[in-house]
């Protein structure tokens, strides 16, 4: 009698979509954030309510990646994709935090904004992506739109260093915002990760 494996579980893809769309929500919150007139405490409680669900979301995959039998692709993969989910939101998180705690006394540079546009729009590409893994067609022009934007935002990212060392702003703002710019790009990189990880994945499987 051969063996009979049982089927793979494809709840997995609906747990990577529902990571991506916590992904969609926080650049939202970002955007925000980033707004003058937002209510700024409002908005970090609501993002950190939103990282708490992206973590339940990541920990659901790990478990399951553990009790399950059959996975849709290597067990490595599942993890460094549901792990490189989480690192976005986190560094999403993170520049909220930040901007609550800094209490930033100058307007924030329009910079910012245009490297959340840039979050918002890998952000939404790649929540668009997470239901194609299943069949791992046509997703080529994901990674590859992820790269540009990636390669879009370090431009941005040194304008944005330039203009802080100008002299335009006081030397303790300067080092604020730094540290809330840094944050932005840690998130675009890590959106860049995930897309190489979906790569890997697509390579392997195709």
């Amino acid at each position: 009698m051969g063996l009979r494996l049982r089927p793979v579980d494809t709840s997995f893809y609906d747990l990577f979509t529902q990571s991506a769309q916590h992904l969609v929500g926080g650049a939202e919150l970002l955007a925000e954030m980033l707004s003058e007139s937002s209510d700024k405490n409002d908005v970090a409680e609501r993002m950190r309510a939103a990282e708490h669900a992206a973590d339940e979301t990541t920990h659901e995959i790990v478990k399951k990646v553990n009790s399950t039998f059959v996975t849709p692709f290597d067990r490595e993969d599942i993890y460094a994709l549901g792990s490189g989910l989480d690192d976005v939101m986190d560094m999403m998180d993170e520049a909220v935090d930040l901007i609550l705690l800094y209490e930033v006394q100058v307007a924030l540079p329009a910079e910012l904004s245009e490297q959340v546009e840039v979050l918002q729009r890998c952000a939404e590409l790649t929540a668009a992506a997470m239901p194609r893994l299943q069949s791992m067609q046509s997703l080529d022009d994901y990674w590859i739109e992820i790269n540009r934007l990636e390669n879009a935002g370090d431009r941005n990212h040194r304008r944005t260093l330039a203009k802080l060392f100008s002299g335009e702003y006081p030397t303790l703002e300067v080092l604020k915002l730094k540290d809330i710019v840094e944050s932005l790009e840690g998130a675009i990189d890590a959106f860049e990760r995930v897309a190489n990880t979906v790569e890997q994945i697509a390579v392997k499987e195709g």
